[in-house]
């Protein structure tokens, strides 16, 4: 049993290829002169990287606390629906950008975990596609200015740029009145010698107009020509057929505190920017390009919702005590943003374990038996039931995960 019902959390950090140098490390306020990529900061119990709770009893691994204590911290309800905490907290720093990708529904991760299983496919293989049986909606806010591609655009979109990008003419035909599935495949299919011949010329095309100036963050070609514009033509080798997807699907730009909700077989990629993203706690990700990882094209499409969207960039909804919430149609996550000025307070009851990470600013935290004192680059987690209260000295702007 534990007196205490609020603790300070540290996360992990990812050094992945992608991730930038600078934002992470100094939001954390540690040294990176070894120069590694910061690409993402986990809060969670994942089993491949769980967080740890600061304890009178010394640091223990937030995974194993919610094994051993589920009632004290993640409440029995949420144990009996999910059998652990259901998300996974990260900050991510996109330098570069990420691969095309699609994730699966809750059925489809179970259909697809077992029949790898059957099949012999070793959990830690490069080729594996399902590493558990959860699915991975996830909702990102952004910290920065932030841009992402984000589904098919519409029809009538996707049919201007097909008659715009001459080298796509060919493809007006197959697309017809909006035949996502038929592009995606014929695209996807497509000979690598065919892809080469039809890509080459419009990725140096681009390359040449973003030196001129002539493109901006909103058109597919300025993205394709930062993919491409750092190496000569004769070392570029196959041409990766992503480059397709930067032209078929929206390139959504996001402002601070603006949120996008991805949901099952919605195609997307991150491209640029510093955001705070929350997902089920699941690592199943059917990738389809722009990466040096496992692509499964037949999987890919078997997954993926074929239909042009209009994406809905959230504001949030403005609650009582500085709170604002981003409605996400699942029941795995929640996500919100305090934001206090000084003097100010927010007053809450968990109701499942909440995790609170501080972006900018610090925060007083006074829970009924223990308070804390949070500065910017800190986390707390808050057991489920407690009631609290934070207040501020000076301005503070934090996210908080919890279960709804």
């Amino acid at each position: 049993m534990f007196r205490d019902k609020i603790f300070k959390l540290k996360g992990r950090i990812q050094h992945y290829a992608w991730g930038g140098y600078e934002y992470i490390p100094t939001w954390l306020g540690i040294d990176n002169s070894e120069h590694k990529p910061y690409a993402e900061y986990w809060m969670g119990a994942h089993p491949s990287a769980p967080s740890v709770v600061c304890t009178p009893n010394g640091e223990l691994s937030l995974n194993q606390l919610v094994q051993d204590h589920h009632e004290e911290f993640i409440g029995s309800h949420v144990h009996r629906a999910f059998g652990e905490l259901p998300y996974l907290f990260k900050i991510l720093d996109v330098k570069d950008m990420l691969s095309i990708q699609v994730h699966p529904t809750k059925e489809a991760a179970k259909a697809g975990f077992e029949a790898e299983e059957a099949a012999g496919v070793k959990l830690d293989s490069s080729f594996r596609n399902y590493k558990d049986r959860n699915h991975k909606p996830e909702v990102m806010v952004a910290l920065s200015e932030f841009w992402l591609l984000h589904g098919f655009q519409t029809p009538d979109k996707l049919q201007q740029v097909l008659k715009n990008v001459p080298e796509f003419q060919p493809l007006i035909n197959i697309f017809g009145e909006g035949d996502f599935k038929a592009l995606s495949e014929h695209c996807m299919y497509m000979e690598q010698q065919d892809v080469n011949a039809m890509l080459t010329p419009l990725i140096q095309r681009t390359i040449e107009q973003k030196q001129k100036g002539d493109l901006t963050k909103a058109e597919p070609g300025w993205w394709v020509a930062k993919l491409y514009g750092e190496k000569p033509v004769e070392e570029w080798g196959n041409v990766d057929r992503g480059v397709f997807s930067i032209y078929f699907f929206n390139i959504v730009h996001t402002n601070a505190g603006e949120a996008v909700f991805q949901g099952a077989g919605v195609p997307h990629a991150y491209l640029e920017g510093q955001n705070v993203e929350l997902m089920a706690n699941s690592d199943n990700v059917l990738r389809g390009g722009l990466t040096p990882k496992h692509v499964d094209v037949p999987e890919l499409l078997k997954h993926t919702v074929f239909e042009g969207i209009v994406p809905n960039v959230m504001k949030g909804e403005k609650k009582e005590n500085g709170e604002i919430i981003y409605p996400c149609p699942v029941a795995d996550f929640g996500i919100s943003k305090i934001a206090l000025e000084q003097n100010e307070t927010h007053r809450s009851t968990a109701g499942s374990l909440e995790i609170i990470v501080v972006i900018e600013g610090e925060m007083d935290i006074q829970g009924t038996s223990k308070s804390l004192h949070v500065a910017k680059g800190e986390t707390v987690a808050i057991l489920t039931n407690e009631s609290y209260t934070i207040s501020t000295p000076a301005g503070v702007t934090a996210y908080k995960a919890f279960v709804p």
